[in-house]
């Protein structure tokens, strides 16, 4: 009995206390003019009624949050025409609700009640963040990324559509969100920090979205700009760095069982990289202007959906291969491929581990042949794009990072 009474007071002063919280807001933000309606008072005596209508049973809840509901339409009838929001009509009849959730479940209760209570304290930042900061295409590229995570994904299939058991829709669809949400994340974190904060958040960031391309366009403003080449050599490590994380992100996705095992190569080359990367930090750029901006669009869904299509050619191609001339055409393929799109060839890979197609030493070995048949394209472009100086100090660093990956793929067991 004693403990049913404990109970009943714990969700009357959770409450009470969501109420005079919620009531607390709703009166600090107006009041510059004075035409709170439902402050801190009303929300506590809604509080109030709706606990004790919760004990008293489900019929005089009923009546209760219809009265409370009654009045707030009448509230917003009377204050329509110079306040035609229903943010404080649709706040009372929350607090009526998670006032009757606290009798039955006082954490989710308490827990919902300060999420109301911050987001009507935030009305004007997230005002400015809806009207102003975001772009409609930014809006569009969330929506595009929902759908694809919350509508598509569930309906693929997530069992082989093709004889050779390796191509799994559900699987490669999930690179495609993965993609998408790599672009989304690097584009926020740019639009929050700005580019002008240095080379390593620009180089960092743009290695998501492409980090071949991010090694031309700073092998280029190294060759425009030679006073900055230790910037841009830092820059264009960094832009591998995000790369690989993309890397073992993708293969994660794919086979987390091979990820697990090839954590260390990972680990090492990825120290090779920051090591490389940290370097242009040591001295600061002579000009404050960076060439790479963040573009209007987040990501771009046709690159992911690409991007699929090459992971299932991959697929393909090596299973092919497989049956032609063993594992090691499988692995050929796949590094053919890498030096065009590590990514795909990933995945490609992890996927035939996956699906028992390939040993766990080839996947293991191939994984780090894929860094190095990648490696050794970024050292082309980066020489054509910036020149000796430039190339030698990036393609130092891009054959530490895949010798760093092979020894430790050799020389630590699975």
């Amino acid at each position: 009995m004693e403990s049913n009474v404990s109970m009943s007071f714990e969700g009357l002063f959770t409450a009470i206390g969501l109420g005079l919280l919620i009531g607390v807001v709703r009166e600090r933000l107006h009041a510059e003019d004075g035409a709170t309606i439902a402050g801190i008072r009303t929300h506590a005596l809604v509080a109030v009624v709706t606990a004790v209508a919760t004990a008293l049973g489900s019929a005089v809840l009923l009546v209760a949050l219809a009265l409370v509901g009654g009045l707030a339409l009448t509230s917003h009838l009377k204050t329509v025409a110079r306040d035609p929001g229903l943010t404080g009509e649709v706040a009372l009849m929350a607090t009526a609700l998670l006032s009757a959730l606290a009798q039955r479940d006082t954490i989710t209760a308490a827990g919902l009640g300060v999420l109301v209570a911050a987001l009507l304290f935030a009305k004007r930042p997230l005002h400015h963040l809806a009207r102003e900061v975001i772009s409609e295409h930014e809006v569009q590229d969330a929506l595009l990324l929902a759908g694809a995570a919350l509508v598509v994904l569930p309906l693929l299939p997530t069992t082989p559509v093709d004889p050779w058991g390796v191509l799994i829709p559900a699987r490669l669809w999930r690179v495609v969100v993965l993609v998408m949400g790599v672009g989304m994340l690097g584009h926020v974190c740019l639009r929050a920090v700005g580019t002008r904060w240095g080379y390593a958040v620009a180089g960092f960031f743009s290695g998501f979205a492409s980090s071949t391309a991010a090694v031309a366009e700073f092998g280029r403003r190294a060759r425009s700009q030679p006073e900055e080449l230790a910037q841009s050599v830092g820059a264009a490590l960094l832009a591998n760095l995000a790369s690989l994380l993309l890397f073992a992100a993708v293969v994660g996705a794919t086979s987390p069982a091979l990820l697990q095992t090839f954590a260390w190569p990972l680990l090492a080359s990825g120290l090779v990289l920051a090591m490389g990367g940290s370097l242009g930090l040591v001295s600061r750029p002579a000009s404050s202007g960076l060439a790479i901006e963040p573009s209007a669009r987040a990501f771009r869904l046709s690159h992911a959906v690409l991007l699929a299509g090459l992971i299932a050619v991959v697929l393909l191609l090596s299973a092919w291969l497989r049956l032609a001339y063993g594992e090691t055409g499988a692995l050929s393929a796949a590094m053919l491929v890498a030096m065009a799109e590590i990514q795909s060839a990933a995945a490609s890979l992890a996927q035939l581990f996956a699906t028992g197609n390939l040993s766990l030493v080839h996947a293991r070995l191939g994984l780090a042949g894929l860094l190095a048949a990648s490696a050794v394209a970024k050292v082309a472009v980066a020489w054509a794009s910036g020149g000796q100086a430039y190339g030698l100090r990036v393609g130092g660093g891009l054959c530490g990072m895949a010798a760093a990956a092979g020894v430790a793929a050799v020389f630590i067991p699975a």
